[in-house]
């Protein structure tokens, strides 16, 4: 059975143009470098040939990943999302309790995952040790330096 992809509408259709660009310009661009490689002669010890094909087969791998993210997308909308625990879409102020420090995350499925903008996925440890705890509540989480304790201070949608 298929599971859902629990996506924003910006994360969704961020993904569709990135699937079209690599559909159209992509594959017309590896389809160029090959045809431009295979006039340069003897196709066994022509290495620019195999690098593009190689480049064609990772681009084809890309294409295949981003429609599999794509398949069964709900798209999920920050209005109706419940803020009484940490779930997706909400963000969370919280406090590392060893080095008491606060930080604010976003809590998004793996294909919006982007730490720069402080999005993490639910998927990641932190992330899933957050998923479900509620305002005062401490998630005891095991990271690859140990047992990180966060206070959970807030939930919201931004």
């Amino acid at each position: 059975m298929a599971t859902n992809n629990y996506l924003t509408q910006e994360g969704h259709d961020r993904l569709r143009a990135e699937l079209d660009d690599l559909k159209g310009r992509g594959r017309r661009e590896a389809s160029r470098d090959i045809a431009e490689a295979r006039e340069k002669g003897d196709l066994s010890e022509n290495a620019e040939y195999h690098a593009a094909k190689d480049a064609q087969g990772l681009l084809e791998a890309k294409i295949n990943e981003l429609e599999k993210a794509l398949v069964n997308v709900r798209i999920l909308d920050a209005a109706n999302v419940d803020t009484s625990e940490v779930r997706l879409l909400t963000s969370v102020r919280i406090k590392n309790k060893k080095v008491n420090k606060e930080m604010v995350y976003t809590i998004v499925s793996e294909p919006e995952a982007n730490l720069k903008e402080k999005k993490i996925s639910a998927g990641s440890p932190i992330g899933a040790g957050l998923l479900g705890k509620k305002v005062g509540e401490i998630a005891k989480i095991q990271i690859p330096a140990g047992v990180m304790e966060i206070e959970i201070l807030d939930i919201f949608i931004s």
